[in-house]
């Protein structure tokens, strides 16, 4: 059912002592679909994803993936969720002592115990194939530049087939246009595999590219969440002043954000 959806937070609520970072926040994101959540530095978008995977438990309501109450089912079924999806850690998170190949493949070697070694090999070369890393098998992660290493992690996050990957600030610390060579992979990933893909980032310009549904943060509330071609009209004035700010709209309003997400919405 290509409109099911894979994850839902009901009426989400969560705080670290008089500080609350969430504060009944309710959204369901669709299956096949790329979902962003953007939002000032502290917002919570990070608590987000830590709901997601079940290192965080809601202090009111509900975190449903993939038919799985991260909250209160048991850790067997938590961990059988958690195998079910992948990540994109904001830094990579690779191994520096491990080849290209061994970061890559450490999913497979740690979860499919019925692979053998050929098999492992075989996937690896696909999805470095995929993510445009030919060949890079035997190379140390030591050397690879900053835009190398997040498709290493990328390849890493896809390999084991999941159901959704978790993107944490995918364009972290690359130049721009690198920046944009993984926006453009990342769509073309999506597309090509149908993954669910859910991404929180600072980066306006990136998200506004890739997403097909779009949330933001603030004060503990998701304020806006809407495809993108209704995002960018919201009359919400808190949205527009951060569109505004971050994408560097003109002044006369939305027609160059417009033009400039037509292709993707």
């Amino acid at each position: 059912m290509p409109n099911e959806n894979v994850i839902e937070f009901q009426d989400v609520s969560k705080a670290f002592g008089d500080n609350v970072i969430l504060d009944g926040v309710s959204f369901a994101i669709p299956r096949g679909q790329t979902t962003a959540i953007i939002g000032h530095s502290g917002a919570g978008k990070s608590v987000i994803l830590k709901h997601i995977v079940g290192l965080l438990k809601p202090d009111k309501g509900r975190v449903m993936v993939m038919g799985c109450d991260m909250a209160s089912a048991p850790l067997n079924e938590i961990y059988a969720t958690r195998k079910r999806m992948g990540m994109l850690f904001q830094n990579g998170a690779l191994f520096e002592s491990m080849s290209v190949a061994e970061n890559v493949a450490f999913p497979l070697t740690q979860h499919r115990k019925d692979m053998s070694a050929e098999e492992r090999a075989e996937r690896v070369a696909t999805v470095l194939q995929q993510v445009e890393l030919p060949g890079f098998q035997e190379r140390s992660v030591v050397g690879l530049s900053g835009g190398q290493r997040k498709r290493v992690g990328l390849a890493r996050a896809i390999i084991a087939s999941p159901e959704v990957v978790l993107f944490d600030e995918p364009n972290s610390g690359l130049d721009p246009v690198t920046s944009e060579a993984i926006d453009e992979l990342t769509l073309h990933l999506q597309r090509l595999l149908h993954i669910t893909f859910v991404i929180i980032s600072h980066d306006i310009v990136g998200t506004l590219k890739v997403a097909d549904r779009v949330g933001m943060l603030y004060q503990g509330k998701l304020i806006e969440y809407d495809e993108v071609s209704r995002f960018i009209r919201t009359e919400n004035p808190i949205v527009n002043a951060f569109l505004k700010r971050n994408v560097q709209l003109p002044s006369g309003g939305l027609p160059a954000i417009e033009e400039f997400v037509g292709e993707s919405s």
